[in-house]
């Protein structure tokens, strides 16, 4: 079948089932948009083009697809450059697909030109740019197939406004065959027995799950393992949802900013079972100091991680879901019963000291207004919690209960503030009947604010909580603690009314000063059919954990 590039790229997208997108347009992409119109293919217009990555990133975390974003070439290739970086360190799949100049004119330094794929080559899967048409379909086909198997990632196609308008023979492969690729999913079948020999002596095992539990759908089999084995589970901030947070067996998130009973677990602990996670700084502090005791179990699908940041007695390579199907075929029901409960008496005892006398006049206390939120979210099964990053992300992650994988989306490895509203509207895109809610700090809320308009333009049920403390508060309280209180560029004095800017947006909002507001000011946002945006004054002091 004979047809331009154009509309091979919007054919190859039909075949891969992809509904929804979201980009800006310009003029190296505009024959894709072109065809685009002939399409059922939803558009998504954002009002940056990183926020197009991020609520593609959004998306995909919300569907289990892979997340489609769109933009031409220089500014707006480069302006997807945040968004790719993010989902790279989180392992989520999206597609990133550019405009670029004419074939003859690359590397002359014309209007709009960037080398996007020599830009993007160090935090992408991989990257292609197109150099004949003929080569479209089958591009596009690896494409999805790089982004989405294996460890998921983003991957960029860029594609010259000449190739776009040639004309090939449409023949799309109906398999993948990449030289090099093999991802390997089985588990060795000795290293799985070990990993059950060393359940079945250990007297106080913990399990980290990673983000990657979530990606590979494999809850079900974390948790008949949590059950079946009696094992207390921590996570990392990717990898919360993995477990709900009601569980009993569920300690909380670890690391630096995580809660004492999930760190005292994994420090204490004489075998640490490490699923799908990257084992990052964040979470698992000095590789040398962490889990002194304990005999480390890695299981991940990307083999470079294994052994990366910290010593591996037992490594497994192979998809999560299936290393843990056949170690519960492998593994006996135990009731580490003593290690248990001494975990949850500490957990007890430390929530007891944690437990805020709340001044029902005074400035809004996050922690508060977080658990005041969880309780009145639960009899909704269908929740999807965004944060941007900085304070809120820490509060959210240690005070919300989410209940379902894929519930709470945040960035984790970049830390990329700006991230959580544009996330939400990809979240709300691909679940439609998801009650969607964005916890945002006033400083993280500027850095994307302008995508109200997408929400507006796509009559978007989104809500936005806004912890206003007039600063940047992590950075604050980092120059308070390390830099003796030297302050500098830290404080947002002239923060805009922001009630009033989602009037300008036709958004309904509502401002609160004192915690004796908090459940009725929620009560009314929850109840709001459309988009709201909930300003809470929050004290600076207001330490994060």
């Amino acid at each position: 079948m004979k047809m331009l590039g154009s509309k091979a790229m919007v054919k190859a997208l039909e075949i891969e089932n992809v509904s929804h997108i979201f980009g800006y347009p310009g003029a190296a992409i505009c024959p894709f948009y072109d065809a685009l119109l002939d399409s059922n293919i939803k558009h998504i217009l954002t009002r940056h083009e990183q926020g197009a990555a991020h609520a593609a990133s959004g998306y995909a975390r919300a569907t289990g697809k892979t997340g489609v974003c769109v933009a031409t070439s220089g500014p707006g290739a480069t302006n997807l450059i945040t968004g790719i970086a993010t989902a790279y360190m989180d392992s989520i799949p999206i597609v990133a697909i550019t405009g670029q100049v004419s074939t003859e004119q690359i590397g002359r330094d014309v209007f709009q030109e960037a080398d996007i794929t020599g830009a993007t080559a160090p935090f992408c899967k991989h990257n292609y740019l197109v150099k004949n048409a003929e080569d479209l379909p089958r591009i596009f086909k690896e494409a999805f197939h790089i982004a989405s198997t294996g460890r998921p990632g983003p991957v960029l196609i860029d594609v010259p406004i000449d190739i776009q308008n040639s004309e090939l023979d449409f023949n799309y492969p109906e398999e993948v065959n990449i030289k090099g690729y093999k991802p390997t999913y089985k588990g060795h079948p000795l290293q799985i027995k070990k990993i059950a020999e060393a359940i079945e002596k250990a007297k106080a095992p913990v399990i980290c799950a990673g983000g990657g539990i979530i990606s590979a759908r494999a809850e079900p089999e974390l948790m008949a393992l949590v059950e079946k084995c009696n094992i207390p589970v921590v996570t990392t901030l990717m990898g919360i949802g993995a477990i709900p947070s009601t569980h009993e067996m569920y300690l909380g998130m670890l690391g630096s900013h995580g809660n004492y009973v999930a760190n005292y677990a994994i420090h204490n602990a004489d075998v640490v079972i490490i699923m799908a996670a990257r084992v990052g700084d964040r979470a698992m502090g000095t590789a040398k100091k962490i889990a002194k005791k304990a005999r480390i179990i890695h299981i991940d699908i990307d083999p470079a991680e294994i052994g990366k940041n910290i010593d591996v007695e037992i490594p497994v390579v192979g998809d999560i879901k299936s290393v843990l199907q056949d170690l519960l075929q492998e593994v006996g029901e135990y009731s580490k019963s003593e290690w248990v409960e001494k975990l949850q008496e500490i957990s007890r005892q430390h929530s007891q000291r944690k437990e805020e006398d709340v001044d029902p006049q005074g400035p809004v206390k996050p922690r508060y207004l977080l658990r005041t939120l969880s309780d009145l979210l639960m009899d909704d099964d269908n929740v999807i919690l965004t944060t941007e990053v900085g304070q809120n992300q820490i509060w959210a992650a240690n005070n919300l209960i989410i209940r379902k994988p894929g519930g709470f989306i945040t960035s984790g490895g970049m830390g990329t503030m700006g991230y959580g509203l544009p996330a939400a509207i990809g979240a709300k895109v691909g679940s439609p009947d998801s009650t969607v809610i964005n916890i945002s700090g006033d400083g993280s809320f500027q850095m994307s604010l302008q995508e109200l308009g997408t929400i507006k333009q796509n009559k978007l049920g989104i809500k936005i909580i806004i912890l206003n403390n007039s600063g940047l508060g992590m950075v604050r309280e980092l120059q308070k603690r390390k830099y003796s209180g030297r302050y500098y560029q830290v404080n947002l004095e002239s923060n805009p009314d922001f009630i009033k800017l989602a009037g300008a947006y036709d958004i309904k909002g509502e401002k609160i000063t004192r915690n004796c507001e908090v459940e009725e000011a929620l009560r009314r946002m929850l109840s709001e059919e459309g988009a709201f945006i909930l300003e809470c004054s929050v004290d600076p002091e207001e330490p994060t954990l």
